[in-house]
């Protein structure tokens, strides 16, 4: 089945140390496009993200919001610069032999008092548990996301065909006006021809030739073969499922061609309000179309 572009999935997961909520979020765009927004953290992780949104999505443009909560009481850590302890200890000795102090043993106390030789850390982030709670969290949003694109998408496809359908009817109708179009304008032009001769006496092969003149200039079966064709392949896009979306708008170009030229070569009241009807229903098609895949 056909999908839409606009999707929403969210999903929740956590482990001792972190909890993650991914939210998914896409609108129309020509080709599929990621943007990812979330914590310094996770940001080496942006690549598989981007591959699993390629896997239920060809086109869009998605919007993944990525929230991390740090929980649990892990204990920082204590890091001691042993150069710099060293560094202190031999600069001592040198003041002290130069003071004439002789040799000078540091004490733990004196260490303790020198700047810099202790430093307290807060707890290191761990990527791969931050890994694996986004993995489940992604895995929930990226189920309902797909899952609501199917859903809009089917609902698209069916207001697709119903529009498709009265396309179709129009088309018809068209058609058996069609049939009478050059016999009409016979009619016409031959009481037209009375009334300004008179009794002079009518030239049936110029009238004739001339009625055959305008039916070949008249004539839309061209047209209306085409139409239908298009007709029937617009019903196949959209019940073979996948991304047939811009297949549809070229077919949607071709319809409108087909549908001007029966508008600008039938010479018929009827046929032109019937035409202008077909452009509209048209019109709310295309506009359908831009929301799908």
């Amino acid at each position: 089945m056909v999908q839409s572009m606009t999707g929403f999935g969210r999903g929740t997961a956590e482990n001792e140390r972190y909890k993650i909520t991914v939210e998914l979020k896409s609108v129309n765009n020509r080709y599929l496009e990621a943007v990812l927004h979330a914590p310094r953290l996770l940001l080496p992780l942006e690549g598989g993200i981007k591959k699993a949104i390629a896997a239920v999505a060809e086109r869009g443009k998605v919007d993944v919001y990525i929230q991390l909560e740090t929980i649990g009481d892990a204990e920082p850590g204590l890091k001691t610069d042993k150069a710099l302890a060293a560094a202190y200890a031999g600069a001592i000795s040198e003041v002290a032999e130069a003071a004439g102090m002789g040799a000078y043993r540091l004490t733990i106390g004196d260490l303790l008092r020198l700047p810099g030789l202790f430093t307290l850390q807060p707890p290191e982030d761990d990527l791969a548990a931050a890994e694996a709670v986004l993995q489940q969290a992604l895995d929930e949003a990226l189920t309902g996301f797909a899952a609501m694109r199917r859903s809009e998408g089917e609902r698209l496809a069916q207001d697709l065909l119903s529009r498709r359908d009265t396309v179709a009817g129009l088309v018809e109708r068209i058609e058996n006006l069609a049939e009478g179009v050059a016999q009409d304008y016979q009619a016409k032009l031959t009481a037209r021809i009375e009334e300004l001769l008179g009794a002079v006496p009518l030239d049936e092969a110029r009238l004739a030739n001339e009625v055959a003149y305008f039916a070949d200039h008249a004539c839309i079966n061209e047209e209306l073969v085409r139409l239908k064709s298009h007709l029937a392949q617009l019903g196949e896009l959209l019940q073979s499922g996948g991304a047939c979306g811009r297949k549809l708008d070229f077919l949607l170009q071709e319809f409108n061609r087909e549908v001007n030229t029966i508008g600008s070569k039938a010479n018929c009241l009827e046929i032109s309000q019937l035409v202008i009807e077909a452009k509209s229903e048209l019109e709310k098609i295309r506009e359908q179309i831009q929301n799908l895949e």
